[in-house]
């Protein structure tokens, strides 16, 4: 997959698979691009999800379930994944209107 068109199949995935309410995006692969590990064509991206999903869950347990729904992206297109998962209620408390 061609690198611009890596964040918006990250959006994708984590709004479809998780039916998130807000996904963000930050693709870090600039700042990685002599990294080892990095010449397989990965990127490095950090993400911040809120999603009803992850109600009841642990925060370990949020962010396998973000694995499990980003797996086919790992493969080949993300080679580093750092993440913040919320619940709406957790979203809201800590973004006050």
């Amino acid at each position: 997959m061609h690198p611009s068109l890596r964040v918006r199949a990250i959006e994708d995935a984590l709004v479809d698979g998780l039916e998130a309410d807000h996904v963000k995006v930050v693709d870090n692969s600039a700042g990685h691009a002599n990294h080892t590990g990095s010449e397989d064509g990965g990127g490095h991206f950090a993400v911040e999800v809120v999603s009803r999903a992850f109600r009841g869950l642990s925060r370990i347990a949020a962010q396998k379930l973000v694995y499990e729904t980003l797996a086919e992206l790992m493969a080949n297109d993300i080679h580093a994944l750092s993440m913040r998962t919320f619940t709406p209620e957790q979203w809201t408390a800590d973004h006050p209107p």
